[in-house]
């Protein structure tokens, strides 16, 4: 019965998004790259997952103004239309179980609070998707925000209101190890073979308090748990395709894209070379062997390993991705399940220096845009990609929140 009312509530939250974003007409004789700038200006783009916080944590820059690191700025982010970009709270596995945890956790909300606080005329939070939609009306940028990593929640549902009361709106339940709620993908032991008992539960009062389920580096059994326990719709904030990466379980299999859309849920496409390339994918696999095995000789902070890496990276240059297999991957979910179940997770800030070719920063979703249209997507298809699918999850969980 619950299945069934999210599946209502699914088909008029369609309906709504679709009466709220009536088409613009186009200019006649308008180029791809005219038509991707002007989308991007004229519509919201979500993007469920970047990395500004621990980047401020690791070296504080003023990112309401230029910067000339990092690849998230508010100039930047106006010049790409970037305007709900959900600011990521990401605490690493190895401060699990720890109370520094949970307090990283709030310093990095803090940080956020901070960004609004000194740029009220360019930046405000976002805690629904009517925030969202009211910010953008008001030519602000969102900064929802998401939890990596369920480790804070320190197996208290008290804690997890807690966050849910200062503004986080999706957790994604591990990160790199298995932690007190879910195996993760890059974790061997499995101990949970998938999610743990505190986990099952906690996926339930996600779905009471409004936080979306974010299935992003858990394993796959926890992946298939978290879909058939939760009420609502879970995401994938930051995933890209296995199809195309064979053997990285951090990204998903077709069957499980299946799975997800059959639960209304959404894949956002995660922009790091080595998730979109098998290429990458294979260099790093490669140079992460041969460093291991020198380490295991030399030790792993050794001048030997880092003399390899050197040479490596000196002699087999990085094979950075291109927009073209990007858009690969979002043609692949598409063929496979449809225009409504995939977005953007770009993980900017996040993922290094191997972003690929024309997407380096914020500033280039019309490049992706543009690549959109010259593969033949519909400007309404387009809006799907760039808000209105994830949107629609959000209001589905916002109102299985209410009706529990």
């Amino acid at each position: 019965m619950r299945k069934q009312s999210t599946a209502i509530l699914t088909i008029l939250s369609s309906l709504m998004l679709t009466a709220c974003n009536a088409t613009v007409s186009a200019p006649i004789n308008e180029t791809n790259a005219q038509a991707a700038k002007r989308i991007t200006q004229q519509n919201i783009i979500v993007d469920g997952h970047i990395d500004v916080p621990y980047r401020l944590q690791n070296q504080w820059v003023d990112v309401t103004k230029s910067t000339e690191d990092g690849d998230f700025d508010y100039p930047r982010a106006v010049e790409g239309g970037l305007n709900a970009p959900f600011m990521s709270i990401y605490v690493p596995a190895s401060l699990d179980n720890s109370p520094e945890s949970t307090a990283l956790a709030h310093r990095l909300i803090d940080y956020v609070e901070a960004i609004v606080g000194r740029a009220p005329d360019k930046f405000a939070l976002a805690y629904s998707v009517a925030d969202v939609e009211q910010n953008f009306k008001d030519n602000k940028i969102s900064l929802p925000m998401g939890m990596e990593n369920g480790s804070p929640v320190q197996g208290s549902l008290d804690t997890l209101r807690m966050f849910h009361e200062r503004g986080i709106r999706y957790i994604t339940l591990a990160h790199s190890q298995s932690n007190h709620i879910s195996d993760s993908s890059y974790d061997l032991r499995r101990q949970w073979k998938g999610l743990s008992p505190f986990g099952k539960e906690m996926v339930l009062e996600m779905n009471k308090l409004g936080i979306i389920v974010d299935i992003s580096h858990v394993s796959d059994a926890a992946f298939y748990q978290a879909v058939d326990i939760s009420i609502a719709p879970v995401i994938a904030s930051h995933s890209s395709l296995r199809t195309f990466t064979p053997g990285f379980e951090r990204n998903m299999n077709d069957d499980m894209i299946k799975a997800l859309a059959k639960n209304q849920g959404v894949i956002m496409i995660n922009f790091g070379s080595s998730f979109v390339s098998p290429v990458a994918r294979s260099w790093r696999d490669n140079r992460t062997q041969k460093a291991d095995e020198l380490a295991k000789v030399f030790g792993k902070d050794s001048q030997e390993v880092k003399d390899f890496e050197e040479k490596y990276n000196t002699e087999s240059p990085y094979p950075f991705a291109t927009l073209e297999i990007v858009l690969d991957h979002i043609d692949h979910v598409v063929q496979l399940v449809g225009i409504d179940y995939v977005g953007i997770g770009s993980d900017y800030d996040g993922v290094g220096d191997s972003l690929p070719i024309n997407l380096k920063d914020v500033s280039d979703f019309p490049n992706l845009v543009e690549g959109l249209l010259e593969r033949g997507y519909s400007e309404n298809d387009i809006k799907k990609i760039l808000n209105e699918n994830v949107l629609r999850v959000w209001r589905d969980v916002e109102a299985v929140a209410k009706a529990n």
